[in-house]
């Protein structure tokens, strides 16, 4: 099983030991960011810093102005966190090493965005806007993604990219200091915080024989005992459906899929455009299509037809729940690729990554994904060393 550990570029720029430290963990393979939301992150082994603030979404080489030149929305540079072309110097410290280097690509996540232009923003039924997430629904913002992940996955010595948030995203959002969990807000509720009504899902809603202002009527009815119970029972599609109605959950779901559908679609064209042909194209993705956030909701079998594979979350168990539905539809080339994070701080589990793998193997897994080789601490990948070598995952 081809095995690839995430990293940032700041993880290797500046560090000379750091590209050998990834080799020897016995990965063939680094999915390198270059273009990233806002984070904050933790350089445990780097010679001159610690702590990394990612101020804002951004990409982590020059972007090419004649692209975007007349364009209403564009890239933000980063700042002192990844100058100049970071990625591309990192990348080229992989390769020297005999690593084989793909993009790692974020797409409908960006706080500067919703902050700076609000009205690409999802708007809630109470009309909270969510500056975190634009709707992927507005023909601006598509075009605006469309062709960030053409220039973003495309990079110099790339061997193929993974598109992150490549769909909805929604409610759920690792936020500055949060204060949202006073109530527990299950699948239904979480699904009905995060139905768009910006002026083109109000579009699509009626394009569905739906009126939108009685829409954002029923989901604030739907949710008033949510919130006078303290949370909401329930999981899955069907929890939606109980909690919406079967006809009403239907419909929008139904908007929502045709245009994260169509964005996908568009997407991996337009990187395919751009890209040799032998260039893998990956989505981190979710089998239940109504799910949002970084591992969008798809369709299996649409989504399998579209790219060449998945990245999908299976911490905690998870490989059982989500790697059976793409499996039933991959073909002989198809990569499903059992994302593991291994930092045990981040609720990992290294010490059991080789019976983890194993397990996604059994699955239908054909590769792995370590998150994340560059926030881990020593005695972490320590353990993935140890259980890289006892699967023989490194080669191919």
């Amino acid at each position: 099983m081809r095995t690839s550990a995430f990293l940032y570029p700041w993880d290797v720029t500046g560090d000379p030991d750091a590209a050998a430290r990834i080799a020897d963990l016995g990965v063939r393979q680094v999915t390198l960011a270059s273009a990233y939301h806002s984070t904050r992150a933790l350089t445990p082994r780097h010679p001159a810093h610690r702590v990394v603030t990612a101020e804002y979404a951004a990409v982590l080489y020059p972007p090419d102005r004649s692209r975007w030149a007349g364009r209403d929305l564009a890239p933000y540079e980063a700042g002192d966190w990844a100058p100049g072309d970071a990625y591309g110097e990192a990348a080229r410290a992989l390769e020297a090493a005999g690593l084989e280097v793909h993009s790692w690509v974020v797409l409908a996540h960006s706080s500067r965005l919703g902050a700076e232009r609000p009205g690409t923003s999802v708007v809630n039924a109470y009309g909270d806007r969510y500056p975190w997430a634009p709707c992927v629904a507005q023909p601006a913002v598509r075009a605006y993604l469309t062709a960030l992940a053409a220039e973003a996955a495309v990079r110099p010595g790339a061997r193929g990219t993974e598109l992150e948030s490549c769909g909805w995203y929604g409610m759920a959002h690792l936020h500055a200091h949060d204060k949202v969990a006073g109530v527990a807000l299950g699948d239904a509720a979480q699904y009905l915080m995060s139905l768009c009504f910006c002026a083109s899902c109000r579009a699509g809603y009626a394009a569905e024989g739906l009126d939108p202002d009685e829409l954002a009527a029923a989901v604030r009815r739907a949710l008033e005992p949510v919130w006078a119970s303290g949370g909401a029972s329930g999981t899955g599609w069907p929890a939606v459906r109980e909690l919406l109605g079967a006809d009403l959950a239907a419909a929008t779901l139904a908007w929502r899929t045709r245009a994260a559908r169509t964005l996908q679609e568009e997407a991996v064209a337009a990187v395919r455009a751009a890209a040799h042909p032998s260039f893998r194209v990956l989505l981190h993705a979710d089998p239940a299509p109504y799910r949002t956030g970084a591992n969008a909701g798809v369709d299996p079998a649409h989504v399998l037809s579209v790219a060449d594979g998945v990245v999908v979350p299976c911490t905690g168990g998870g490989a059982d729940t989500v790697l059976p539905p793409f499996a039933a539809h991959a073909r002989g080339e198809t990569v499903l690729a059992a994302n593991f994070t291994v930092v045990t701080g981040m609720g990992g589990s290294p010490s059991t990554l080789a019976a983890d793998a194993a397990r996604a193997r059994e699955l239908g897994a054909t590769e792995l994904r370590l998150y994340h080789a560059g926030l881990a601490s020593d005695p972490d990948l320590t353990a993935v060393r140890a259980a890289l070598r006892a699967l023989g995952a490194a080669g191919d």
